[in-house]
């Protein structure tokens, strides 16, 4: 994939894995697009990436912002790969403490910003890269990202565990869909990684999260996300995949 004069859309840019997956591909001469929400450091981040990146405020779950977002990365070139990084998590389980149901409002939430947020991604980027022509083999390749807890989900991630489940379900059948128009859909699905959400966790907290990891016995880097990132953008033959980044973990099914 030429990525030299194109551009790309990184939703949830402004950090963690989205912003180093942007500092990859500007590296490689792409125009970056920082999606992210208003209140972010979107602004920040793109000046600190110079001329080959900008920031365009949105939220992924309101379609307009999600269009003007690939309006402007068409203005700066083809839109060669849009990185879905965009998402949240909560604490929702199917009964409170008091043996009432659990907070519908939370979970619809939830899944509303990482499901419809994801749909919205896609739609737009593949809108995006249908007007392309070949680069290579492809027109376009978009990433989403799932997470290990599609597949063990722990005690009280009810929410994000089925939304990120249904990011893995949407893969092969948009890939399926967009094989025609040379488009490529991939997952990347992280196991536990040190991103800034873990910021206001003490040490003993972090190594909790890595603790079930074999091997490397860590918190994943952002840096490794991106670099996976990109060299899915590379190899026109991963499509319709869902990859697993997570060091061989299986994660146990409560927090330790």
């Amino acid at each position: 994939m030429q990525l030299e004069g194109a551009s790309a859309v990184i939703t949830g840019g402004a950090s963690g894995l989205g912003l180093a997956t942007a500092q990859r591909l500007v590296a490689r001469g792409c125009h970056v697009i920082l999606l992210d929400l208003p209140t972010s450091q979107g602004a920040e981040r793109a000046a600190d990436l110079g001329d080959l990146a900008s920031f365009e405020p949105a939220d992924v779950t309101e379609p307009e912002s999600v269009g003007a977002a690939f309006a402007a990365a068409e203005a700066r070139g083809p839109v060669r790969a849009a990185v879905h990084c965009a998402g949240r998590g909560g604490t929702v389980r199917v009964l409170n403490r008091d043996g009432g149901p659990g907070d519908g409002q939370l979970f619809e939430d939830i899944v509303r910003l990482n499901i419809v947020g994801t749909y919205n991604l896609l739609r737009y980027a593949a809108s995006s890269m249908a007007k392309n022509d070949h680069s290579g083999d492809d027109r376009g390749v978009i990433i989403f990202t799932a997470s290990v807890a599609a597949f063990e989900g722990q005690v009280g991630q009810l929410p994000y565990a089925t939304s990120k489940a249904g990011v893995v379900g949407m893969t092969l059948v948009a890939a399926r869909d967009l094989a025609q128009r040379q488009i490529r859909v991939n997952t990347i699905a992280p196991g536990p990684f040190d991103t800034p959400i873990l910021d206001r966790f003490g040490d003993d907290v972090r190594r909790k999260l890595y603790e079930p990891v074999p091997h490397p016995n860590r918190l994943g880097k952002a840096s490794e996300y991106a670099m996976l990132a990109e060299h899915i953008i590379d190899n026109s033959m991963l499509n319709g995949e869902t990859i697993r980044l997570d060091g061989a973990v299986r994660m146990p099914p409560r927090p330790r």
